[in-house]
């Protein structure tokens, strides 16, 4: 079977030193605007979807910031992985573009001006978690 009739995702750092593979379809896709999001990802927000933990893996030798894993040769920022779940970085993909669609923003309220929301998504002025939705 190839990768993608078996719902096989596979991704890496830009040097090839990590690679890593999620399994099925992400719990959830989203955008986050937050300041540590921005300031991680150098631009206006991130692109993330969320996996089971048992589900991921990963090779090659990684650093830890704040949770967040990055490869320490070229500095590719790539996932993070807790609570069950492993949140990876959509960017970080071999495949692109991928058929996944955010279905929620969070922390709207530091989205920039020129940025329109995300048609269908929810939206949320800060965490998913606080029910500070906008819709």
């Amino acid at each position: 079977m190839t990768e993608q009739t078996e719902n096989i995702h596979v991704g890496g750092c830009r040097c090839g030193r990590v690679k890593y593979l999620v399994r099925g379809s992400p719990h959830r896709v989203g955008i986050c605007h937050c300041t540590d999001c921005r300031q991680e990802s150098g631009s206006a927000f991130t692109f993330f979807g969320v996996w089971p933990a048992s589900s991921f893996s990963s090779s090659g030798r990684t650093e830890t910031h704040q949770g967040r894993r990055f490869c320490p040769n070229c500095g590719s920022r790539l996932f993070s992985c807790g609570d069950g779940e492993a949140e990876i970085k959509m960017g970080t993909l071999d495949n692109a573009p991928t058929s996944f669609h955010p279905t929620y923003e969070l922390w709207i309220k530091r989205r920039e001006l020129w940025l329109a929301p995300v048609k269908g998504a929810e939206q949320f002025k800060r965490n998913r978690v606080s029910k500070q939705s906008t819709s």
